[in-house]
């Protein structure tokens, strides 16, 4: 769910927790609150499920060419290592 239809769907319940004859108000209180709401989360530095899982899987790329970087200096390492004892 991306963060727009999550704001749309909590001011839209808000809203309609409003006594039917405040109802008048329900188009006002709605666009108050989706910017209020916008502003709390824009603060809160918050990331999309998608986004998340996004930058997970390039963090899992990268630590698993890491590891085999690592792997290929230790065996260099090895190999000038020997090539000096002889």
């Amino acid at each position: 769910m991306s963060v727009s239809t999550l704001l749309d769907d909590l001011a839209k319940q808000i809203s309609e927790a409003i006594p039917p004859g405040a109802r008048n108000l329900q188009q006002d209180l709605e666009k108050n609150l989706r910017a209020g709401l916008n502003s709390v989360f824009a603060k809160l530095n918050l990331v999309t499920r998608e986004e998340f899982d996004v930058q997970a899987e390039v963090l899992a790329r990268t630590r698993a060419k890491l590891q085999k970087l690592e792997e290929h200096v230790a065996h260099l390492e090895a190999e000038l290592l020997k090539a000096r004892e002889q």
